[in-house]
């Protein structure tokens, strides 16, 4: 890097910061005074110096960092002697010719690279658990994934609210009062028209879940992302089914995960016993129907094994779609490309769906998501 001494810093900082700007980092005069303070403070000559000073006064937080580097790459150019520099320089004519040059290959006898195809050096963790089946997680996985979960859980459906905002674009709600406001400005003229435009406000969403015998391999990691959703949103209530219904949503609540999924676990006394659907559903269209309420995203986690009447499934099913605005079913075993709705409950089940999508990897839970925010929601 130049000498300070001898090179105006302004300039260069200037292009820095603006570069930055460009990035979407906010640098402004504060922060370029500091900047010339840490250079005024430390050996500018340093480029690595320079480099974290820099850094330390331009840089808000570390998403600054990266956009950060390749200004200053750009700016101040790569690291690097100059090329008429000789670090034997000091040793004379005599003594440099004497030196062994085994471990320092020419220029010209290094090897050209070869031209070939980028491939990627590594999977990406992320990738891996995205696409995994969560009978197949390990316990570090399942606690590297609840950070995915949690990003998840954060998205829903919403609806239209009848409450109104200010539009920056021209909408078909006219905005008086603030038409009005702005015409006092050109001496009563309505020059210029505000509009408003419709709200969003997150809409009921209903989770379901079964946790019987044969949904062990799934219900611990489905039971996380319940968990996560009832945390991370209002207007979240959240159901366990195995031969009965338990409702979670004051278990599944709060901060910390691992003392809200005891809490549950607690809470459930038919964990991984036998399965119910077509009872567990009308428990919840008649004890908590007012609680639901119409116009609900409902959600339903389970392999469709059931013990029941499928009679009684399809009827509190269609007593369940009737109410709801959306019915969705998620269900572990649809990830086989063989998959077929032939047992008795998905036979019974699949008429009254909106949706049938596996429930077996973050995958679909993400796929669940898209929807709720999408086309269904």
């Amino acid at each position: 890097m130049p000498d300070a001494a001898t090179v105006p810093v302004t300039g260069p900082l200037q292009q820095l910061a603006a570069r930055l700007r460009h990035s979407g980092v906010r640098v402004g005069v504060g922060e370029l005074l500091a900047a010339h303070r840490a250079l005024a403070a430390i050996d500018a000559a340093s480029r690595e110096d320079a480099f974290h000073a820099l850094r330390a006064t331009l840089c808000s937080s570390r998403a600054d960092h990266e956009p950060f580097a390749a200004a200053f790459l750009a700016v101040f150019g790569p690291a690097g002697r100059h090329p008429e520099e000789d670090p034997f320089a000091s040793l004379g004519e005599l003594a440099r010719a004497a030196l062994p040059r085994v471990a320092v290959p020419a220029v010209q006898d290094r090897p050209a690279l070869a031209d070939g195809e980028p491939v990627p050096a590594a999977w990406s963790s992320e990738e891996i658990l995205c696409e995994k089946d969560f009978a197949h997680y390990t316990d570090a996985e399942r606690a590297a994934a609840r950070r995915l979960l949690a990003r998840l859980a954060a998205r829903g459906p919403t609806r239209s609210s009848r409450r109104t905002r200010p539009a920056r674009r021209r909408g078909e709600v006219p905005d008086l009062r603030a038409t009005t406001r702005a015409s006092l400005r050109q001496g009563g003229e309505l020059l210029e028209r505000r509009w408003r435009e419709p709200t969003r406000r997150p809409r009921r969403l209903v989770l379901v879940l079964d946790v019987s015998g044969s949904m062990a391999p799934y219900a611990r990691m489905l039971l996380q992302y319940v968990q996560a959703s009832v945390a991370a949103r209002s207007r979240v209530e959240a159901f366990a089914f195995g031969t009965q219904l338990t409702r979670l949503t004051r278990e599944l609540a709060g901060r910390d995960p691992d003392l809200a999924l005891r809490r549950a676990g607690d809470r459930v006394v038919d964990w991984s016993g036998g399965t119910r659907i077509g009872a567990a559903l009308a428990t919840l269209n008649r004890e908590h129907g007012r609680r639901i309420g119409r116009g609900a995203f409902v959600v339903i986690l389970s392999d469709g094994w059931d013990r029941g009447e499928p009679e009684q499934l399809s009827a509190e099913l269609g007593r369940l779609r009737r109410t709801a605005h959306r019915l969705v079913w998620l269900n572990p075993l649809a990830a086989d490309p063989r998959f077929a709705p032939l047992t008795l409950g998905m036979r019974a089940a699949t008429p009254h769906l909106d949706r049938l999508l596996p429930g077996n990897s973050i995958a679909s839970l993400e796929e669940l998501a898209d929807l709720m925010e999408g086309e269904l929601a």
